[in-house]
């Protein structure tokens, strides 16, 4: 009988301990991150919430869904990190004590962007940065060095600054099937059979592979 990886290993590489599951890794509630997605970092993958999450003072959540690859460097701002721009300057005069802090009204109801939403099976490639707010969708790929300004359609590849769709990795009807499929929510069991097809097969072998719905 085939064996599933273990998705609550921290290190699921011993010889490698660049690479890191996040799920078992992240503490804060402010992050959500599905099975299997790791980091690699040779400096230290295991600080990626106070490294790579940056500005992220809340209330809204970094959601990473199953079966993602974030290179090294990856970067994630988060809506902490946005100054004032509605007036002669942008500094945030409030944060730095004495009696500029009679003065924090003016950094509350600052524009919020929201949740920042990756969805399942995303390759990030290094030294990504990505914008508060954004929705990245299933199966997109980020170019290294991309600055991620906009949301990514499903299975989209994007690169540059900003990062622009370069192209679809399948057709629109293909894309299609391919939500439907969703192998991601598959039992890890039967992922586990059919690694070889979710790895190399065509759309149509993997609706082959899919489970019986009972």
């Amino acid at each position: 009988m085939p064996v599933p990886a273990d998705p609550a290993v921290l290190h699921p590489m011993p010889e490698q301990p660049r690479v890191v599951l996040l799920r078992p890794l992240v503490k804060s509630p402010l992050i959500e991150v599905g099975e299997y997605s790791y980091y690699d970092d040779p400096d230290d993958a295991t600080a990626f919430e106070t490294r790579n999450v940056l500005y992220h003072y809340g209330p809204e959540k970094l959601i990473i869904g199953r079966f993602c690859a974030l290179g090294t460097g990856v970067r994630f701002i988060m809506n902490g990190a946005n100054h004032r721009m509605d007036g002669p300057s942008t500094f945030p005069f409030p944060t730095m004590g004495g009696s500029w802090s009679d003065h924090f009204d003016l950094l509350i109801g600052l524009p919020d962007r929201g949740d920042t939403v990756v969805g399942n099976d995303v390759w990030f490639g290094y030294g990504t940065t990505v914008l508060p707010g954004v929705r990245i969708g299933h199966g997109a790929v980020i170019g290294a060095g991309a600055v991620v300004t906009a949301d990514v359609p499903d299975y989209g590849i994007v690169g540059g600054n900003p990062a622009r769709l370069i192209r679809l990795r399948y057709s629109e009807e293909e894309i299609a099937r391919l939500l439907a499929v969703a192998w991601w929510d598959w039992p890890a069991r039967h992922i586990t059979e059919h690694v070889r097809t979710i790895m190399s097969g065509s759309v149509a072998e993997l609706e082959s592979a899919a489970p019986e719905i009972s």
